[in-house]
């Protein structure tokens, strides 16, 4: 959920957004990982009285600098992989939820049991009530069940848009003649502000 101050990645609604910011505290930890290494090395260095300067060839230490990174660039790679495939994975969903972006404002449908088509406008600054977060609430929410696959097809009705909802780990490029598609399964009920 999203909150005043916050610094940090949204708490996951979707076992997808938990993936994500597995990925993202993996690669965090390969990186400080890297950073500690080469400062260490570098310090090391300057204080460091042995220097062989008549050092041509080494065979072992430019294998290693080659390999080291291509391994590195694998630990990171297969998880991102797997993610990208998980992103792109359709079954079998209950509901589909229909987005068309506006210039200012998003419409809905939802098609599946009954043609219900809303507008969802932000709500003026005026308009806010205390507990409304400025530039995230809007005067019609969209409304999707939870532990449900559901299906999110957008498009843009004039320019180029990006549909997102951070705490499901979602985002879909919103463009005029063309249609994008996720998933949306979560975890548990509540409100999730979109972008």
């Amino acid at each position: 959920m999203a909150t005043w101050g916050n610094i940090m990645i949204q708490d996951a609604n979707s076992s997808l957004m938990e993936q994500l910011t597995f990925f993202h505290d993996h690669t965090i930890m390969i990186l400080s990982m890297i950073t500690v290494m080469v400062a260490y090395i570098m310090i090391s260095m300057t204080k460091n009285k042995f220097i062989n300067r008549y050092l041509l060839e080494g065979q072992t230490i430019e294998l290693i600098w080659t390999m080291m990174p291509a391994i590195t660039l694998i630990f990171i790679a297969l998880p991102s992989l797997r993610l990208l495939y998980m992103i792109d994975e359709i079954n079998n969903p209950s509901i589909t939820l229909k987005v068309i972006g506006h210039q200012w404002y998003w419409s809905y449908e939802y098609s599946d049991f009954s043609d219900t088509e809303f507008d969802s406008y932000m709500k003026p600054v005026n308009e806010l009530n205390p507990s409304d977060m400025r530039l995230l609430d809007v005067d019609n929410r969209t409304v999707l069940p939870m532990n449900t696959q559901t299906r999110v097809v957008v498009t843009a009705a004039d320019v180029l848009h990006s549909w997102a909802v951070p705490a499901l780990g979602i985002k879909i490029d919103a463009v005029p003649g063309r249609l994008n598609q996720g998933t949306i399964n979560m975890n548990r009920p509540g409100i999730m502000y979109g972008q």
